[in-house]
């Protein structure tokens, strides 16, 4: 088990209104520490905390890695501080009501607004796909436009060609028959003779 530190400490940047409390407190939980963190009038907010030096050391690694919108520019140390025995949680540290509900409705807001910002962008990439659509559907009317094109070319040579076919097959059919009328001839002549 490693030495047991305890730190108060000043949390400066986008911390207030982001949910970044409630960061601290889910990241405090699964690390295993305790201590409490609190809003300032100054947008800062106030980080005491205290375990094992490594998890405390963890813990505070992972406090400049907060979700989006919540940006930590850097967290100053106050004091070190003795453990305190008597505090084994980590928890928040409310205001009034009213600031809590500034701080909910802030968050909210950020959300909401980053939801908007991705809801703008897709607009846009909703708008750039349509465009490739339609291009796509024009190249594919013109391609079908020209296999129609080609077809109907094919089908005039195919229809040429069947028709020199019939014609020429009638043709040889015509002749072939006068020629077997004259071997018919030349056989029975052949037999009067004998």
């Amino acid at each position: 088990m490693s030495k047991q530190i305890a730190k108060l400490l000043k949390v400066i940047g986008i911390v207030q209104r982001v949910g970044y409390r409630r960061y601290l407190l889910d990241l405090a939980q699964k690390i295993g520490v305790a201590g409490y963190v609190k809003n300032e009038k100054d947008g800062s907010v106030t980080l005491y905390i205290q375990g094992e030096e490594d998890k405390v050391n963890t813990f505070l690694e992972e406090a400049y890695k907060p979700f989006y919108p919540a940006k930590v520019e850097k967290i100053e140390l106050i004091k070190e501080k003795t453990p305190d025995p008597k505090i084994k949680y980590f928890e928040i540290k409310f205001g009034t009501i009213q600031e809590e509900l500034q701080e909910e409705f802030g968050a909210m807001q950020a959300i909401f607004m980053n939801y908007w910002q991705e809801f703008r962008d897709y607009r846009q990439e909703f708008r750039d796909y349509r465009r490739e659509f339609r291009e796509f559907a024009k190249r594919t009317d013109q391609n079908f436009q020209e296999i129609k094109d080609k077809y109907g070319e094919i089908s005039e040579r195919l229809t040429e060609i069947l028709d020199t076919l019939r014609r020429e097959s009638k043709e040889t059919r015509e002749k072939l028959n006068e020629s077997l009328k004259l071997l018919k001839e030349a056989i029975e002549k052949l037999d009067k003779k004998k």
